[in-house]
């Protein structure tokens, strides 16, 4: 699991080969310092930048970018090196930014050569700064670690270096933002979302459907602003000042809707299941079109490419929207600023002019949008009914001839995501399985409509009911006995949401009330995550305890964190930060202004997991345009049975018997 890190926080590296991955929302300068024991850079050869990018272990960027790659292998680095400190700056000289507060926060993170994530860090917090010592990594007692760092200075590079102990701090900084200058045409902008999983192009002046070959992916970055949730899946965030497509785009086209995480290398295109299309006219969607193994891969990717281009095409359409306004406003500023036509009738006509201009653009925009909403439209009419159980509503038919899978499926849907131009257009929100993260379902008050029109009580009534579907869908995804579930619930307060669950017997034992309860609970997951961790380490899984339950298990914690004393709010993190890397994960009902008496303690807590509501709120980030998605949870129908019955199977299934 990814380590989220805060200012001073530490974390153990796994391996010694890494590559540090810098996102920024602007050009910057990327280098590192090599440091003793004490942290002294004892001269300018144990300095890596764009001027001189390779040392022994280390390598950098040769110029500035917003996006950067520094290799680092601390085998091979000196004996007497202890630290290693990457160092970010904005180039001077060159006519960009000249603080870190005027642009977004630049993300850090440490991976393994492969892509997986260890650590991250967003270096929030920064203003008058120019150069800022990112993270560390450090030698502790024969371990490596990294230690967020995030110490900003307003002197920029030369006192950032002076700061590190090397001499001629002044001059090594003139030289390095010479060389930057000289390379300042090679810097690059802002780079899309993180690792790429497939390609989706389409042209917004025809909304054909067609898709043309793969766009070359692009690198990761980072997380957006902590005021909402970001989006899990391939739609990963971006921070907050990333570019959105320039002004008019949604009508003269082509844009490229390609979105970097969809596969692009490897899997078949789809097979031909459609006549192609009458020139002149659109294509008719099909089911499965995405490139992919498997249908399920095709229909995976089919749907975040749909996510995608309703993104791309609605911030088209805003953007041409803003530029309208923008636009008439800069012909009335120029019209009204002479004098003369202040009086008669040349003011008026002007106005009316700018404002004619102005509709005719936005009029544009909203045919373009109208045009691709459509197509979008046409494509989930035909790709809803088609989807796996694990895709699908709870209203789709698929759930009538439900069986008890052989194996997991790659994701499993969690809700809908809408946007205002498109209100009937729902976009299935899907997250990968295994779950790499926990979830948590919001039972408090939030600033929607939805939420304002609900009670207290029945807000934790539906959070529960919410929480309760969720596992159901994650019981019958799974093989028989390959997932397991248990329940805390302190209180007994939700005896009539658990009902399902309880009734058909699929839970690991009965709710866990009152404080004995919690603590035995926790105390049995706690020991699981300990002994798998340890098994794994020391390459003998064989070894576990023959009562252990080696299936993944998902805790649901309802009305937290009343029942919870101190201990048990620790076991809660450790399982939030540890479980998922050995399959043990969170599902929580909680009102975070409950826990407000814990004080920051829980900040990590909350972070590490994914909130959704029990009611539609547009708390969902995709900084990568600029959106927040309103979120709507899954609900069954009116009357319809259809929980109790995939739960019955699932019962059946674990006793020996399939239906």
């Amino acid at each position: 699991m990814t380590a989220e890190l805060v200012r001073g926080q530490n974390h153990t590296l796994p391996q010694t080969r890494l590559e540090i991955r810098v996102s920024a929302g602007t050009p910057v300068v990327a280098g590192a310092t090599l440091g003793d024991e004490q942290g002294t850079v004892h001269g300018i050869e144990w300095i890596a930048h764009p001027g001189s990018p390779q040392l022994p272990g280390l390598e950098v960027s040769k110029q500035a970018a917003a996006q950067h790659r520094l290799a680092v292998d601390l085998d091979a680095l000196p004996a007497s090196v202890h630290r290693v400190t990457v160092l970010l700056a904005l180039p001077m000289g060159v006519g960009g930014p000249v603080r870190f507060g005027a642009v977004a926060a630049p993300f850090v993170a440490v991976t393994g050569l492969e892509g997986t994530e260890i650590a991250t860090f967003t270096l929030t917090g920064l203003d008058s700064e120019s150069a800022v010592a990112a993270l560390e990594l450090y030698r502790r007692q024969g371990a490596w670690k990294v230690r967020a760092v995030g110490q900003g200075y307003a002197g920029g590079l030369a006192a950032m270096l002076a700061d590190q102990g090397v001499s001629g701090a002044q001059e090594l900084a003139r030289s390095v933002h010479e060389a930057v200058a000289r390379g300042v045409a090679r810097s690059v902008a802002p780079p899309p979302p993180r690792t790429p999983e497939g390609d989706r192009v389409r042209h917004a002046g025809t909304a054909s459907g067609q898709r043309p070959p793969a766009t070359p992916p692009a690198a990761p970055i980072g997380d957006p602003a902590p005021a909402a949730t970001p989006l899990p899946g391939p739609a990963q965030p971006r921070p907050a000042g990333d570019a959105v497509p320039a002004a008019g785009s949604a009508t003269s086209g082509p844009i490229n809707y390609a979105h970097p995480r969809r596969q692009s290398a490897a899997p078949p295109p789809p097979p031909p299941t459609a006549p192609p299309a009458e020139p002149g006219r659109p294509a008719q969607p099909v089911a499965g079109d995405a490139t992919g193994w498997s249908m399920e891969e095709r229909l995976y990717n089919q749907v975040w490419g749909m996510f995608e281009d309703l993104a791309r095409t609605t911030a088209a359409y805003r953007s041409a929207v803003d530029f309208a306004e923008s636009r008439m406003d800069q012909e009335l500023d120029r019209a009204l600023s002479d004098p003369r036509n202040r009086i008669g009738g040349a003011g008026d006509r002007a106005r009316e002019e700018a404002r004619t201009k102005r509709d005719q653009l936005t009029d544009r925009a909203r045919e373009a949008l109208d045009r691709d909403l459509a197509q979008l439209a046409a494509e989930s009419a035909v790709v809803e009914p088609a989807l796996p159980a694990a895709y699908a509503g709870w209203d789709n038919p698929v759930w009538h001839a439900y069986r008890v899978p052989m194996e997991i499926p790659m994701a499993l849907r969690i809700g809908d995501l809408h946007l205002p131009e498109s209100a009937d257009l729902r976009i299935p929100l899907l997250v990968r399985l295994p779950l790499e993260r926990g979830i948590w379902v919001d039972s408090g008050r939030t600033a929607s409509e939805a939420a304002a029109l609900t009670g207290p009580d029945q807000l934790r009534r539906l959070a529960m009911e919410n929480a309760v579907a969720h596992a159901a869908r994650l019981l019958a995804v799974y093989p028989a006995d390959e997932f397991s579930v248990h329940v805390i619930d302190p209180a007994g307060s939700a005896a009539a949401a658990l009902a399902p669950l309880v009734d058909s017997g699929v839970l690991a034992a009965p709710p866990a009330a009152g404080a004995g309860g919690v603590a035995s609970v926790l105390a049995h997951l706690t020991r699981r995550v300990d002994l798998v961790q340890m098994a794994i380490r020391a390459g003998a899984a064989d070894a576990l305890p023959p009562d252990l339950d080696t299936a993944e298990q998902l805790l649901i914690v309802n009305d937290f964190p009343h029942g919870f004393d101190d201990r048990a709010v620790t076991q809660l993190r450790y399982l939030a930060d540890e479980g998922p890397s050995v399959g043990v994960h969170l599902l929580m009902v909680a009102d975070r202004e409950d826990a407000s008496a814990y004080g920051p303690v829980l900040d990590p807590l909350w972070r590490s997991l994914l909130r959704i509501t029990p009611v539609a709120d547009d708390h969902l980030a995709d900084p990568w345009v600029g959106h927040a998605w309103t979120y709507e949870p899954l609900r069954t129908p009116p009357g319809s049975r259809v929980l109790q019955n995939v739960l019955a199977q699932v019962a059946a299934a674990r006793r020996g018997g399939r239906p």
